[in-house]
C-alpha cells in the first residue's frame, strides 16, 4: 500500500506537524533495537552481578520495579551505614535505560485494548500518526481519519474532505507531530476519542495526569475530552500542590463555558456585582470570624484558634481597606468591653471582673495582629487616649488589671523596635497615661504571665523613652532611677537606655565645651568699579 505525507501547518501547545518523513517506531514491533540492552541490563541486575558484595535475593525486582521504588531507596540512604560493613555501591540509571524503560510503557500502553476497540488497530485505519518529543522518542499508532476529524476540530479542519480531494493517492497518510510535551498524555487523549464513557475512564487517572489530557484536549479542539476533565476536576480531591496546578492551568487555558467555572469555584468566591462589593463580602467574612474567636467560652480552644487566625493572616500579606475596618472594629468591641468592666470594678461591682483580663488578652493578640500588617498606628493613639481606664486603674485590684499594662508593654516594644512609628507628642502621651500603671503591675506581670520576656520589654521601653526630646528623657530616667532604687526586681530594668540619656546630657556636652571653636574665614568682594 503506497503511503503520502501529509503537510500540516504547526498548531498550539507545542506540537509541530512537519513535513520530512521521519521513520516512526511502530508500538509493537519498533522495540528490537532496545530489547537486547534492557534484556542484558535487566538480567544482570537479577543476578546481582551490579552489586558484588550482597549475594542475589530471592526474588529480584526487574529495573520497572526498581524505578518504581527509586525514592524509597535514596530515603534509605540518610540510615548511618556501619563502618565495619562495605557500602555498596549506588544504584544509578543512565539516560538510555531511562528512555528504554519509557517506550516500553508507550509500547504496552498502545498494546492494551479492550476487545472491539479499533484504537491502533492496523488492519482498519486510514492514518498512521507518529508523535515525536521534545527529547527524541518516536512512537506510532495507527488512527482513523473518521474519529479524529469528528471529535477535534483541529483534525476536522486540516483533514478535511477537500484535502482528501486534493490528494492523488490513497491513504494511508503519515502524519507526524512533533515537539510534544508528553507523548504518553497525547496518546491518552487520542485513546478517549475512542472511548464510549469518558468519565469512566477518568476514573482510574489522578489529578495531574487529567490535567494532562486537559491541556491536549484544549489545544487540539476535543471538546468532549475538555468536559469531561472539568467534570472530573469539579469531583475529584486536590491536594495542596495540586490545586495549584489546576487554578494555573485553568487560568492560561481561559476556557469557555460553565466548565471551568464550576471548578474555580473551589477557589474563588464568584463575582457577580464587582469587586467592591467582593471586598465587603470579605471583610464581613473577616469581621464575623474574628467576633466568633474574641468571644469564644472555651479558653483552650481559643488560644489554638488564634494561633490559627494568626498564621492564617500572617501568609495573606494583602490586606485592602474592607479588611483593616474589619480588624479596627473588633478592636473596638473589645475597647467599649474593657471600658465597661474596668469601671464597674472600679464601682467595687465584680461580678464580672474576669472580662477585664479576658478582653486585655483579646487587645493583646488583636495589636500583635496589627503590629504584624504594619497598621498599630491608630490603635497606639486610641490606647494612648485612654485617660479614664488609666485614672480608674489603681481602684482595681491587680490581680484583675495587670493584662491590661501587656498591652501597654507591647505598645512599648513596638515603638522601641521600630514597628510603630508615630510622631513624639503621640509616644509622649502614650508614657504620660500608662507608665505608671504599668510600673504598677510590672510586679504580677512577671510573676503571673507565663512567656514573658521581661528584657524584651525592658529594652523597649528604654528604646522607646530615648526616642523622645532630651528634656523629657531627663524627666523619665530620673523618676525610674528613684523607682528601681526602692523596688529592685519590681520595677523593670533600664539601666541602657539610662547610660545612653547620660552620654548624651553629660559626656557630649563636656566634648563640645572643651573642643576649640573652628576658625570663620570669610572673603571680601572690592568692588574695582
Amino acid at each position: 500500500m503506497i503511503c503520502q505525507q501529509l503537510e500540516l501547518e504547526k498548531p498550539s501547545l507545542d506540537m509541530e506537524f512537519t513535513t520530512t518523513p521521519t521513520p516512526p517506531i511502530n508500538g509493537h514491533t519498533s522495540l528490537n533495537s532496545f530489547t537486547s540492552n534492557f534484556t542484558k541490563f535487566n538480567s544482570a541486575l537479577t543476578a546481582g552481578l551490579l552489586n558484588p558484595m550482597s549475594p542475589p535475593p530471592r526474588s529480584s525486582p526487574t529495573l520497572i520495579e526498581m524505578m518504581a521504588n527509586e525514592p524509597d531507596i535514596q530515603s534509605s540512604n540518610h540510615i548511618l551505614p556501619n563502618p565495619s560493613v562495605p557500602v555498596a555501591p549506588k544504584f544509578q540509571i543512565s539516560a538510555e535505560d531511562k528512555q528504554v524503560l519509557a517506550m516500553q510503557r508507550l509500547s504496552d500502553i498502545l498494546a492494551a485494548r479492550s476487545p472491539g476497540n479499533q484504537f491502533n488497530d492496523a488492519s482498519s485505519s486510514d492514518i498512521k500518526l507518529a508523535l515525536t518529543s521534545k527529547d527524541g522518542i518516536t512512537v506510532s499508532m495507527n488512527v482513523h481519519r473518521p474519529i479524529l476529524v469528528a471529535h477535534s476540530r483541529f483534525f476536522a479542519m486540516k483533514l478535511s474532505d477537500r484535502w482528501i480531494k486534493q490528494q492523488r493517492v490513497s491513504g494511508p497518510y503519515i502524519v507526524e507531530i512533533a515537539d510534544c510535551d508528553d507523548v504518553e498524555v497525547y496518546i491518552e487523549t487520542l485513546r478517549l476519542m475512542y472511548c464510549k464513557d469518558l468519565r469512566k475512564k477518568l476514573m482510574k487517572e489522578d489529578v495531574t495526569r487529567v490535567l494532562g489530557i486537559l491541556k491536549v484536549s484544549a489545544a487540539i479542539g476535543f471538546d468532549a475530552g475538555v468536559l469531561s476533565c472539568l467534570e472530573y476536576l469539579e469531583a475529584a480531591p486536590w491536594s495542596e500542590d495540586e490545586e495549584d496546578k489546576v487554578v494555573s492551568l485553568l487560568t492560561e487555558l481561559r476556557l469557555d463555558g460553565a466548565g471551568a467555572a464550576e471548578v474555580l469555584k473551589r477557589v474563588s468566591f464568584e463575582v457577580n456585582n464587582g469587586m467592591e462589593e467582593e471586598r465587603s463580602e470579605n471583610g464581613d467574612v473577616l469581621l464575623n470570624l474574628l467576633h466568633v474567636v474574641l468571644g469564644g467560652k472555651d479558653e483552650r480552644a481559643r488560644r489554638d484558634i488564634k494561633l490559627l487566625v494568626s498564621k492564617m493572616l500572617r501568609e495573606n500579606p494583602s490586606l485592602g481597606n474592607q479588611r483593616k475596618k474589619s480588624l479596627y472594629s473588633a478592636c473596638d468591641m473589645c475597647f467599649q468591653s474593657l471600658r465597661h468592666h474596668f469601671l464597674r470594678a472600679m464601682a467595687s461591682d465584680f461580678t464580672e471582673v474576669g472580662q477585664i483580663s479576658r478582653q486585655a488578652d483579646n487587645l493583646h493578640w488583636m495589636l500583635d495582629i496589627l503590629i504584624d500588617r504594619q497598621i498599630a498606628e491608630e490603635f497606639l493613639r486610641k490606647w494612648a487616649s485612654q485617660f479614664e481606664l488609666s485614672k480608674a486603674h489603681s481602684s482595681v485590684p491587680a490581680i484583675h488589671r495587670f493584662e491590661v499594662s501587656r498591652v501597654t508593654a507591647r505598645l512599648f516594644v513596638g515603638v522601641g523596635k521600630g514597628q510603630i512609628l508615630v510622631p513624639k507628642d503621640t509616644r509622649s502621651l502614650l508614657l504620660q497615661t500608662w507608665l505608671v500603671p504599668f510600673y504598677g503591675d510590672f510586679p504580677w506581670m512577671r510573676k503571673a504571665s507565663k512567656g514573658l520576656d521581661r528584657h524584651l520589654i525592658e529594652e523597649g521601653l528604654g528604646s522607646m523613652i530615648l526616642t523622645l526630646p532630651l528634656a523629657q528623657q531627663q524627666e523619665i530616667f530620673l523618676g525610674w532611677f528613684e523607682r528601681f532604687l526602692n523596688s529592685g526586681e519590681d520595677c523593670p530594668n533600664i539601666q541602657r537606655g539610662f547610660e545612653v540619656w547620660w552620654k548624651r546630657a553629660f559626656w557630649r556636652r563636656n566634648r563640645e565645651e572643651g573642643r576649640p571653636r573652628p576658625l570663620r574665614i570669610t572673603v571680601a568682594t572690592i568692588d574695582k568699579r
